[in-house]
């Protein structure tokens, strides 16, 4: 029987790369694509996909808030967490309802192996994910100063790390530029900094 699969992300050579090895290598698949959230969310009312790859990060993104919304509109769709972020972030998706997560600069065979998975089990959690939950459910103990910060304060500061202005954040998030401002400020005043160059170099100095 026929799957269905679309791939949600705003970089042609993602898509374009991703499909080919799906293709390549997974019989009677179609593909379909979006480039943004608002385009992904007309396409989930107007079809049924079997599989969705969500770029977190793609134009339009509520980042772990996406989950819940999809899943609303369609039940059954199996959410694969697509990202260059590492593991432990997705654990945030994953308790949204994501079904899976997996790293953009993986290998064909790891692509192949998680829609597999997907389509077989349902879901599909690499060793590294695994890991990360059993450390989660464990209570883990954490030094990193950055762990806070809530999940919306972590998606701004990435944002702003990444040099996007109150205006731009407020657009992607699709929130007031007033909250932005605020959020901000605490996320400074919680960690104890001064400006957006301390908080890149926090960030890069407690990356796991």
């Amino acid at each position: 029987m026929e799957k269905k699969i679309l791939i949600a992300d705003d970089h042609f050579v993602v898509r374009e790369g991703t499909s080919f090895i799906i293709k390549s290598c997974i019989p009677d698949v179609t593909i379909n694509y979006a480039e943004n959230y608002e385009i992904l969310l007309e396409k989930i009312k107007a079809e049924r996909f079997d599989l969705l790859f969500l770029d977190i990060h793609m134009p339009g993104s509520k980042y772990e808030y996406m989950i819940k919304e999809l899943k609303n509109i369609d039940s059954k769709i199996k959410i694969l967490v697509f990202s260059v972020y590492e593991e432990r972030m997705a654990l945030k998706y994953i308790t949204e309802g994501a079904n899976g997560y997996l790293n953009k600069l993986s290998t064909k065979e790891k692509i192949i192996e998680a829609v597999k998975d997907i389509f077989d089990k349902g879901y599909y959690y690499s060793p590294e994910i695994m890991q990360e939950m059993f450390l989660e459910n464990q209570g883990r103990k954490t030094t990193n100063p950055i762990d806070v910060l809530s999940a919306r304060e972590k998606d701004i500061a990435h944002l702003l790390i990444e040099g996007n202005g109150n205006l731009e954040i407020s657009n992607i998030l699709n929130l007031k530029m007033s909250t932005i401002s605020t959020v901000k400020k605490r996320i400074l005043n919680k960690l104890k900094l001064k400006n957006i160059i301390e908080l890149a170099k926090l960030y890069e100095n407690n990356r796991e």
